[in-house]
């Protein structure tokens, strides 16, 4: 590792640190905030158990905090914003628990637009292109991993072809620990990966019509265990990050990255995240190659792709998100949402 990323890594091990030991204002909520989405410098949304949905338009100086009426006893896992005023909820659980929420109006009022029928039926993420473009990622029915997807803005979600789609393992699921084991890219690239029986990534090209797939070094083998969040910053170069929550200090085989679409994947190993993480982000708007990774042990910082780490803290963090002009986020238990401060790109 050349001087100048170690000083550059210092730096921003420094920051953050120093930024976890700053009182944050509160959000108002005791729940646990898994779903996180950040929007350009000054507003984020969060959501997560008793229904509830959090929204700053000011950096995080203040926030409206709320409850989506009917929804009270759902656990939201997953928010995806465009804005201040729309952003999708979406919540987990088996038949009629797992449902997909939209609000046009900063969270006045939400539009019930899936409600799950099928009592095998678990949805764990949401992934999109655009305000309009979406797929949400649920886990095996009948032997295949199940998509939804819109092209309205939600007003209709239909399943994908189930012949586009590999065979799952036997005993292979995905994660709903922060609403990140699915994510898009461009104008068409999605992938998800996987856990339990096998840590796998599923790349599609086609808005999630047709899959391939690829096997990873991650470690899997346990139910607990695999990849539980994976971010492209380009339809290239990706990161999948993992480990076993149930061992959440253990560090062995924890995070892989590709730079071929996810054809292939590498092992980190000289330098990794300190242990089991859930959330991963690239740091956009500073720099190509900034990464963050938060988990229930801490967060760790990269600066240059993932090939070197740095622990930030020893906070329990679920979720992580960056906005286009580079504002980052993490989310965690009792209600906490915290701002990252990055250094300017190298």
């Amino acid at each position: 590792m050349r001087l100048r990323d170690v000083c550059m890594l210092a730096a921003v091990a420094a920051l953050t640190a120093g930024a976890a030991q700053r009182p944050q204002p509160s959000t108002g909520t005791t729940a646990g905030l898994r779903g996180l989405s950040a929007v350009g410098e000054s507003v984020v949304w969060a959501s997560g158990t008793g229904g509830t949905f959090v929204r700053s338009v000011d950096g995080g100086a203040t926030w409206q905090v709320g409850a989506v009426p009917g929804a009270e006893s759902l656990d939201f896992r997953d928010v995806e914003a465009f804005g201040a005023e729309t952003a999708y909820l979406l919540s987990i659980g088996r038949g009629e628990s797992s449902r997909i929420y939209k609000t046009s109006d900063g969270g006045k009022n939400w539009t019930l637009q899936f409600k799950n029928a099928d009592p095998d039926v678990f949805l764990d993420a949401m992934a999109f292109w655009d305000a309009e473009h979406g797929l949400v990622l649920g886990d095996p029915v009948r032997g295949r991993f199940l998509i939804l997807a819109t092209d309205d803005g939600g007003k209709t979600w239909a399943p994908a072809p189930p012949e586009g789609m590999p065979p799952a393992l036997p005993g292979e699921a995905a994660f709903a620990a922060s609403g990140t084991c699915i994510a898009a890219s461009g104008a068409r690239h999605v992938w998800f990966g996987t856990g339990g029986a096998a840590a796998r990534v599923f790349r599609s090209t086609d808005r999630g019509r047709t899959w391939s797939v690829a096997e990873t070094p991650v470690t899997s083998g346990a139910e607990s265990a695999g990849i539980f969040s994976v971010a492209f910053r380009d339809e290239r170069h990706g990161v999948a990050v993992g480990g076993d929550y149930r061992r959440p200090e253990a560090a062995e085989k924890n995070a892989a990255v590709t730079d071929d679409g996810g054809r292939t994947w590498r092992l980190l190993e000289k330098s990794r995240p300190a242990g089991y993480r859930s959330g991963v982000a690239w740091a956009r708007g500073r720099g190509a190659q900034a990464l963050i990774a938060v988990g229930t042990s801490g967060a760790d910082y990269s600066m240059n792709g993932g090939a070197d780490w740095v622990g930030v803290d020893r906070e329990n963090s679920y979720s992580t998100s960056f906005g286009a002009a580079g504002a980052g986020w993490v989310s965690g238990p009792g209600g906490r949402v915290a701002r990252i401060p990055v250094p300017p790109p190298r």
